[in-house]
């Protein structure tokens, strides 16, 4: 297949649209089920990307969740706790401790699941069974990958009514060194971001703490990694073997590291006891049960006292500021990674809110001295990378 015609741009009214090579060879990818959209292919070649360069960096199964340009997290296949898996509604996917890249998925949806409605999913390895079981219960628009199992492609087929969007792609394909995009009738032209992320990236630390364990190092790979691929200004908060609070498209960095250490805050949150017990309406869907719990979690469900019936079999325990705030004291141990330096020290001080110990980022800032001083006053270990990862 040479090109593939589109129903549309990114909106209805911008027509015609396709995909093609330019120099007229095969396209990299094969449908399988559906007519994927721009949009769709967009997510489609940048999580195939993360994916694929996450599996070379670290030699596992890694799958990503992706919505409009950005994922909303990225995981590998690490082992889930009881509490994990049913924070993520995973706790009744049978065979998920036999699958590491069903693993991976499930970490990755259940990252930030409101923000995951209707995604894009790329995934590194041949999509098995197990995973494919995951998918068809979840609310997503399609998938990306190297290949699938037969009875694993049937699943997937079966969901919206047989127009699932599932696109398969070739695993040995290297596009050009250089890229080309027009914006206004104007061609622009740069070569690609091929920099490659792994642990030689993490040797220059210049804060009094030297300490980087090799879970450290695999998650600053992973939140590197996925920066990468995500709209800047961006930072990623990463724990566990996943991206656990992603902060994209933000014009201040303070922003989004506000941003991404909320999307964190709530990932922990929702492993919390009185989290874990809540009592959905048996009439729930999965995508209400998404936002009965972060609406749960916010500080609304503390002042109101109806509507709640909607969304739970009995009333809550109410989990206060307070809880959560000694709840989120106790985290420790998490990786935080920006696509640029850092200007002022208040993004570690939101930081350390939220459990980091261990920091990844370009630097070069006039203040690089002021942000050192505040992760030495948290005792946290920094790297500086020496490369900006923008990505527009």
């Amino acid at each position: 297949m040479k090109e593939f015609e589109l129903k549309y741009g990114c909106n209805p009214n911008q027509k015609p649209s396709r995909i093609y090579m330019k120099d007229g060879r095969e396209l990299p990818v094969e449908i399988l089920c559906g007519r994927p959209g721009y949009i769709n292919f967009l997510d489609a070649f940048n999580s195939w990307q993360l994916v694929s360069e996450i599996k070379s960096a670290l030699g596992r199964a890694a799958a990503t969740s992706f919505k409009h340009d950005s994922p909303t997290s990225a995981a590998i296949g690490e082992p889930m706790s009881r509490e994990l898996k049913k924070a993520c509604f995973a706790d009744d996917v049978e065979g998920l401790d036999d699958s590491e890249l069903a693993t991976a998925y499930a970490r990755a949806r259940g990252t930030d699941r409101c923000s995951s409605f209707g995604d894009w999913i790329a995934l590194s390895d041949v999509c098995d069974v197990t995973t494919a079981k995951i998918i068809k219960h979840e609310v997503s628009d399609g998938i990306i990958a190297p290949g699938y199992e037969p009875e694993a492609l049937e699943i997937l087929r079966s969901k919206r009514k047989g127009n699932y969007n599932i696109v398969k792609i070739d695993p040995s394909y290297v596009p050009e060194p250089i890229e080309t995009k027009d914006v206004f009738g104007v061609t622009f032209e740069q070569g690609r971001n091929n920099f490659r992320i792994d642990r030689e990236l993490f040797n220059n630390i210049v804060t009094v703490n030297k300490n980087l364990p090799e879970a450290a190092v695999r998650d600053l790979i992973i939140s590197l990694i996925t920066l990468k691929y995500t709209q800047s200004n961006s930072v990623c908060f990463a724990a566990g073997g996943q991206a656990i609070g992603v902060g994209a498209g933000q014009q201040s960095r303070i922003y989004c590291t506000r941003l991404a250490g909320s999307k964190a805050d709530v990932w922990h949150l929702r492993q919390h006891p009185k989290a874990l017990a809540l009592e959905f309406l048996d009439t729930l869907a999965k995508p209400e049960r998404d936002n009965a719990v972060d609406f749960y979690l916010s500080d609304e469900f503390e002042n109101d006292d109806l509507l709640w019936r909607g969304m739970f079999s009995r009333r809550p325990e109410v989990l206060t500021r307070e809880e959560k705030r000694e709840y989120l004291d106790s985290v420790t141990g998490v990786s935080l990674g920006s696509d640029a330096f850092f200007p002022f020290g208040d993004n570690i001080e939101r930081a350390a809110k939220s459990g980091v110990s261990y920091v990844a980022q370009p630097g070069g800032s006039v203040r690089d001295d002021n942000v050192i001083a505040a992760c030495d006053r948290f005792g946290m270990t920094m790297c500086f990378t020496g490369m900006r990862l923008f990505h527009h």
